[in-house]
């Protein structure tokens, strides 16, 4: 295939076949190397599992069979960048507390470099032709969804006919579905061979491609006219109202956002003979281009407020990192209309989404490897705020560093534990002694102290008690009505139990007696918990059954027994 030959891959009858059985093999190899108790799931097998993985997927989309040899070598380049970040993944436990995010950003990055792959990037640089790469865009979505829906549609009647050849006593069938490994080579099989088949069929993609275009371009008039109103509610009653109406409001901007983005190109489409000639689509398509700049000015104002109040943390530096590339994509889509007073306007959106696509596949592959620590960064910034007295001591959120910032903010607890500041030194010590995770919402000392209040301690023993109200100091969700802690005593596993009583609901904090300074090792129910045991004792039809009289201990309010007994 030349540089001015079309990309479109060519009709392979063999294609179903080479695919099903590709795919089968990957699908078989992925389970056997991935398929394994956790603590035996190294980064060598996370690796090959991914190279396995995203090298036949890639190669699958690519290959054909007059050009083999390209798409073989981008494969086994793909298949090697993302075993590479597997391995990293897999190697991360708990050093690093956003590894998922690095897996996440290098299936985007692939995402993006598989159709500028196929239509040529990579010779043709920025004079790839942009209708091929929106084509090779729209046909791989559509051919992986048909795919996915064949697998989902095969495996429903595979388990029918398991179940009515069981009917009449043949279950291997049934019993083959039942095993990871067949299943795993069916999705691949059953994947590969539908790919295959739509493969061959791009002019009827290219086709159905149009209808789906139509359908979201006829759904761009109604959310411009609901956007238009969302933007003027907004300037009429300021940004407060959706701060009120959410505790989230950033993902649900960026997802607008994008939402309009994938509208607004359902109009605009490969060229301008392509594009919808229906002036009211038009005038939605240019009123959701022109409105993606303030959604996302909008999240970069909610998240930057949010960094302002709390400071930095891996999830908002990642969650920065998608408000950057959708302002960069706002931006470019408010300027295409402004530029030339609204001539060839979709042109330069056209132009935009080639530049933008490149942009973000590299900037999200660079985030993918191990360059920059967003543990570190954001460790580094809260400090920052301790040192200057941007947050008090005791609003200062010491279990975020010890469980949310990786080895860094760990290190972090480790000094702060050993500070002249005997508040500062005290509350490290306790986070980072921490056995679990204590999950609380933000909340300010007023709110804090009105639930301190709240508690009433029924004991005298003055170690447990600061230990009590510390826990109940870090946990927000506990002791908002008013609660009674009792000591329920020691326990045989040198252990004691400590039960608080709110709104006539018990619940039981476990503390280790042998260790002091250890936090206690969480709040859960008199039901879960080794006090109570449900056993199931046999019976026969001449058993005796009784109802005998018990004696025991259990909380009860105001003369009613609260919670399950114990002992």
């Amino acid at each position: 295939m030349t540089d001015n030959e079309s990309t479109h891959i060519s009709d392979w009858s063999m294609r179903p076949w080479v695919l099903a059985a590709m795919l089968g093999i990957a699908g078989l190899l992925v389970w056997y190397l991935t398929d394994v108790p956790q603590r035996e799931f190294t980064p060598w097998r996370a690796a090959l599992g991914a190279f396995v993985f995203f090298g036949a997927g890639g190669f699958a989309l690519t290959v054909d069979r007059a050009n083999w040899k390209r798409p073989l070598a981008f494969s086994l380049l793909i298949g090697a960048i993302m075993a590479g970040i597997a391995w990293r993944v897999a190697g991360a436990d708990d050093h690093y507390s956003d590894a998922g995010y690095w897996m996440a950003a290098g299936v985007v990055s692939i995402v993006l470099a598989i159709p500028l792959f196929q239509s040529g990037f990579h010779r043709l640089r920025w004079a790839t032709p942009y209708k091929e790469t929106h084509f090779h865009v729209w046909t791989d979505a559509i051919s992986v969804a048909g795919a996915l829906a064949f697998f989902a549609l095969s495996w429903l009647l595979a388990n029918l006919l398991a179940e009515l050849f069981a009917a009449i006593e043949i279950d291997l069938l049934r019993e083959l579905l039942r095993d990871d490994w067949f299943n795993a080579s069916f999705a691949g099989v059953t994947i590969g061979a539908a790919l295959g088949v739509l493969r061959n069929q791009l002019k009827v993609i290219g086709t159905l491609q149009s209808v789906v275009m139509l359908v979201f371009s006829l759904i761009a008039v109604p959310f411009a006219a609901t956007l238009v109103i969302f933007i003027l509610a907004v300037l009429v009653s300021g940004l407060d109202v959706l701060w009120g109406a959410t505790r989230s409001p950033t993902p649900l901007l960026l997802s607008c956002a994008a939402a309009s983005f994938v509208l607004v190109n359902s109009v605009v489409r490969n060229g301008d003979e392509e594009a919808s000639g229906n002036r009211v689509m038009r005038w939605a398509a240019l009123v959701l281009a022109l409105g993606i700049l303030p959604l996302a000015i909008m999240a970069a104002i909610s998240t930057g407020t949010r960094i302002a109040e709390y400071g930095l943390s891996p999830e908002r530096i990642w969650g920065l990192v998608a408000i950057v590339v959708a302002v960069a994509y706002g931006v470019a889509y408010f300027v295409a209309p402004i530029r030339g007073r609204m001539a060839h306007w979709m042109d330069r959106v056209r132009t935009a989404n080639l530049h933008l696509a490149v942009g973000t596949c590299v900037l999200t592959f660079l985030l993918a490897l191990p360059i920059l620590d967003f543990g570190a960064i954001s460790t580094r910034d809260q400090l920052d705020r301790l040192a200057s007295g941007k947050v008090e001591t005791d609003e200062f959120d010491f279990s975020a560093l010890r469980w949310d910032f990786g080895d860094a903010g760990r290190a972090a607890l480790d000094r702060l534990a050993k500070s002249d500041d005997e508040q500062i030194a005290e509350m490290a010590a306790s986070a980072a002694a921490q056995n679990t995770r204590t999950y609380r919402r933000v909340e300010g000392r007023s709110q804090r102290d009105e639930r301190m209040d709240h508690l009433r301690i029924a004991f005298r023993d003055e170690s447990l008690r600061q230990r009590v109200e510390q826990r109940i100091r870090d946990t927000s969700w506990l002791c908002n009505m008013p609660c009674v802690a009792l000591d329920a005593g020691d326990q045989d596993n040198d252990r004691r139990m400590v039960a608080i009583v709110e709104n006539g609901h018990v619940q039981w904090l476990d503390f280790d007696l042998a260790n002091p300074d250890a936090a206690s090792v969480g709040a859960v129910d008199i039901e879960e918990s080794e006090f109570v045991r449900n056993p199931i004792p046999p019976q026969h039809p001449g058993s005796s059954v009784e109802i005998r009289e018990w004696h025991g201990r259990r909380i009860y309010v105001d003369g009613k027994p609260a919670g399950q007994p114990f002992e």
